[in-house]
């Protein structure tokens, strides 16, 4: 089995809320990896940049998390990690971590149109679902 390329993206989603259509297929244009707790996580962020050397693009909370539990992370991110921390809650809005120029993060609020176009032109969902919102 050869290796994947592709740049990844990490996510935690709420098991019991209705699913996204993440597009995992091999050809989509990042590898989604799903974890299973946000306390996971900064552990794999860690591991996936430090001793895995892999490339994460971004990291996305779907509504797996409380409000305390997303900003232990935000405090918490790895300074070599220099991807999109992207936090969805459960009304669809959210908050988009990202760095800035220079040193440290900036946290923007996102709107749920936002969200929306945030994850249509990462290419994070499958065209199915990315054509009902557009």
């Amino acid at each position: 089995m050869k290796p994947d390329p592709r740049r990844i993206t990490l996510v935690n989603r709420h098991p019991e809320l209705e699913e996204r259509e993440w597009d995992c297929s091999p050809h989509a244009s990042t590898r989604i990896i799903f974890v299973r707790a946000v306390s996971i996580l900064e552990y794999a962020l860690r591991n996936a940049l430090a001793e895995l050397e892999r490339d994460v693009e971004r990291v996305v909370i779907d509504r797996g998390a409380k409000a305390e539990e997303c900003l232990d992370l935000l405090a918490r991110i790895p300074h070599e990690f220099q991807g999109d921390l992207l936090i969805i809650r459960e009304d669809g809005s959210g908050f988009l971590s990202a760095c800035a120029r220079g040193d440290g993060r900036m946290l923007y609020p996102l709107s749920v149109i936002d969200i929306e176009f945030y994850l249509a032109t990462h290419g994070l969902l499958a065209e199915e679902q990315q054509r009902m919102t557009a």
